[in-house]
């Protein structure tokens, strides 16, 4: 008797000063709208005027109209619908009492969140009630009904985000003649390489590009290359998760790349000429404006990556993620084998690229079976593969003849190998691989015979 009546007087889940917290915060911030927008409806407040206020400031951002405390009344005043809100007083009120607009987001969620319980606490009724009514119904019937019920509360506000065709084709179209009018021009993010761009046409929005190697071939160096250049040459934000190297060991070697010090002796601190400090000035100078951000935490998570990159893009601006590398990441769960625990990661990877729509550029391990059996590597080698292949848009390898060789007619040159694409052709680009300041550069006659003379000039220095 006692729980009857405690059921009798339960108040279904609802937060109304976190409700009033988002309202005021959109009246204190418009932009506060854009933040909110695809994670609650009107629906999603359980007092009746709040409901009717936040239609009136969908309205007003429809329209690309303020939605302050003025423009906010006149729209209820035009809908008759301020006095049933409590007239301007009751804005006035629900503006004071924001603890801060720049929380919105998490009053938001709290909101959603409180719907999401009535709204389960509604079906559940409803396919209790499904199950007392003892009629002639199919029971496939009944479990359909029950089942489209539960379905209507999992997809949410924040998960319905389907998109019409006609909505897309006038971007498409606006797309396609920029490319016509700029004949070569690139579709994605810049490398730095031009063969490779040529090949990829850059690193393209939402995808997932695996690059590949055994250890010692260059898979760091590449990728910090790739983010060096974006950022200095092309101002492009680049975020790099760093599993291996603390923050400060990729900074000597950005700046060794960039200043074209031999590397070496700028870590033990044997600079021999005035010319070699002057560079290493100009590439401080180059590198402190680049928007290079890193996160050296080891062991890192995909729930921490994930939370990181979101913050880094509302605050930064984000146009390129590089994570070095993908086996050194942990998972929530503990997982029986490597395989499974390397699918999550990798379909989490895609996950993200897809929901910041930026491209990530993830460093992988290839396993043992590519060195025993000698050659070039293949999609197979991929270690903990799982679903590696599968998930990535874009698969390349770093391939050098001259490793593990004493002699080769190809010393220090590099083949990226385009092994997998999803939206266009596959290929091979060949760069040289500058071991003294661990960086890639475009093969060219002029810099082979640049770099010979170095090398001629060493030698004549150590003799």
């Amino acid at each position: 008797m006692v729980n009857q009546r405690k059921n009798d007087v339960r108040i279904p889940p609802q937060s109304i000063d976190s409700e009033k917290a988002v309202l005021g915060s959109i009246m204190l911030r418009k932009e506060a709208m854009h933040e909110i927008e695809d994670l609650i409806i009107p629906d999603s407040f359980y007092v009746e005027k709040h409901k009717i206020i936040f239609r009136a400031m969908l309205d007003l951002s429809m329209k690309n109209e303020p939605i302050d405390m003025l423009s906010l009344s006149t729209k209820l005043r035009e809908q008759k619908l301020l006095d049933s809100i409590g007239g301007s007083q009751y804005l006035a009120e629900i503006v004071n009492v924001v603890p801060s607009s720049t929380n919105v987001k998490h009053y938001a969620e709290i909101v959603q969140k409180k719907f999401i319980l009535r709204s389960l606490i509604e079906a559940a009724d409803y396919v209790s009630e499904l199950a007392f009514e003892e009629g002639d119904d199919h029971i496939d019937d009944v479990l359909d009904l029950a089942e489209k019920r539960i379905f209507g509360v999992v997809s949410s506000p924040k998960n319905q985000k389907f998109t019409s065709l006609k909505d897309e084709l006038p971007e498409a179209w606006e797309r396609l003649e920029q490319l016509h009018e700029h004949k070569g021009a690139l579709r994605g993010l810049p490398t730095g390489f031009r063969d490779l761009d040529s090949l990829l046409s850059g690193l393209q929005k939402s995808d997932l590009i695996i690059l590949a190697a055994r250890p010692s071939m260059g898979k760091t160096a590449l990728a910090l290359d790739i983010a060096r250049m974006s950022a200095i040459l092309h101002n492009k934000s680049v975020g790099i998760f760093s599993l291996e190297m603390s923050s400060q060991q990729l900074v000597d070697r950005m700046l060794g790349a960039e200043s074209r010090v031999n590397a070496w002796n700028m870590r033990t601190g044997r600079l021999s000429s005035d010319k070699e400090f002057s560079q290493l000035r100009d590439s401080l100078d180059k590198l402190s404006k680049a928007k290079i951000y890193i996160d050296d935490m080891p062991g890192n998570s995909i729930v921490r990556m994930k939370a990181v990159s979101r913050r880094l893009k509302a605050e930064k601006g984000l146009d390129l993620i590089i994570v070095d590398y993908l086996q050194l990441m942990t998972t929530t769960k503990n997982y029986d084998s490597m395989v499974n625990q390397v699918t999550e990661i990798s379909r989490s990877l895609k996950s993200l690229a897809k929901e910041l729509d930026i491209p990530v550029l993830a460093l992988s391990q290839l396993s043992r079976a590519v060195e025993s059996r000698g050659g070039r590597p293949r999609l197979s080698d991929l270690r903990d593969s799982g679903s590696i292949e599968q998930d990535a848009d874009v698969v390349m390898f770093i391939h050098r003849e001259d490793k593990g060789k004493d002699e080769s007619e190809k010393t220090n040159i590099a083949e990226i190998l385009i092994e997998k694409h999803r939206n266009g052709p596959t290929g091979k680009v060949e760069l040289y691989f500058d071991e003294k300041t661990t960086t890639f550069l475009t093969l060219e006659k002029s810099s082979i015979s640049e770099f010979s003379a170095t090398k001629a000039s060493d030698a004549l220095e150590e003799f």
